[in-house]
């Protein structure tokens, strides 16, 4: 407790002055996507994983069949590319689906 007239420091965190120079300089470099990937598993039948790419992503019964069959023949598909929230929320649809997804960042 401090009494009135007095002050005391306190811990509180406070952020680094930055100079001109620095608040003008930018990160010329481009975000790297997040990728989502989808893995094989021994559960779910091809034509489910099938008819979840059509419905999650509104791919054609083509382009959905290659995937599904990338995942099965190679054990992965990247199925969509984004910012990392719009791939987060792609992998947690995912997995209400049954599927087995993951995200990982662009090289």
């Amino acid at each position: 407790m401090t009494t009135p007239g007095t002050t005391t420091t306190t811990d509180t965190p406070v952020a680094p002055e930055r100079s001109r120079e620095q608040a003008d300089q930018t990160d010329e470099r481009p975000d790297r996507p997040w990728l989502v990937v989808v893995w094989n598993d021994p559960v779910n039948l091809m034509s489910y994983v099938t008819f979840v790419f059509q419905k999650l992503f509104g791919f054609s019964q083509a382009k959905a069949t290659r995937l599904m069959l990338d995942v099965h023949h190679k054990g992965r598909a990247v199925v969509s590319s984004g910012p990392r929230e719009r791939a987060e929320l792609d992998v947690f649809r995912l997995h209400e689906h049954g599927l087995w997804a993951t995200l990982e960042q662009a090289s």
